[in-house]
């Protein structure tokens, strides 16, 4: 076993029409991610997911393996358990970044195990791996307005207002995974729990 690799699984749906979606996000800071350096994300039929392998924080930094499941989100966790099986992680090195409504635009909560708070991915993983005990990275996208259904809502793209903040959120979350995985969780709920 990979005694010190992480594995960082961001969330979302595959094809260009979810791209841009609060539900994508997760997927956004692993580009981010992988934008650092680590180095380009590809296919891989093994995992079921987009790829790539490097080090996070600096060249003498973590070994990490950044990946964005090929499936849509409520079947992330087939992908989620072939990413541990192949490279024999334990539940406590995965990293998962998702969308969480419970949470404000922008702000940022990263925690140890949990429930999926009726979050299809997360159920999904739970279900897969037979754990909850994993690392989240929750990304606040805020509750839908007036009575639309948060369904539809995740599946929207960010407000016009939200996009001039997107990239910033997006590498506020990057360096919280980065943070998780040099520093450990302590130090980073520290940091980043706004």
């Amino acid at each position: 076993m990979a005694q010190d690799r992480w594995v960082v699984i961001g969330l979302g749906n595959p094809g260009p029409e979810y791209a841009g979606t609060r539900h994508n996000v997760g997927h956004l800071v692993v580009d981010a991610l992988a934008a650092r350096g680590v180095g380009r994300l590809s296919p891989s039929r093994r995992t079921r997911s987009d790829v790539a392998e490097g080090r996070l924080g600096g060249p003498g930094g973590v070994p990490v393996v950044l990946a964005r499941p090929r499936s849509y989100m409520n079947e992330s966790g087939g992908p989620g358990a072939a990413l541990r099986d192949y490279y024999d992680v334990p539940p406590e090195r995965l990293v998962v970044v998702h969308d969480e409504l419970d949470l404000p635009f922008g702000s940022l909560r990263c925690k140890l195990g949990g429930g999926d708070n009726g979050h299809n991915g997360l159920k999904s993983l739970r279900r897969s791996l037979g754990t909850g005990d994993f690392l989240r990275v929750r990304v606040g996208i805020g509750r839908p307005p007036g009575r639309m259904d948060p369904a539809t809502y995740v599946l929207r793209d960010f407000s016009g207002a939200e996009r001039k903040e997107l990239d910033l959120v997006v590498e506020t979350a990057a360096d919280a995974v980065e943070s998780l995985c040099v520093d450990g969780l302590e130090r980073t709920q520290a940091a980043f729990n706004s």
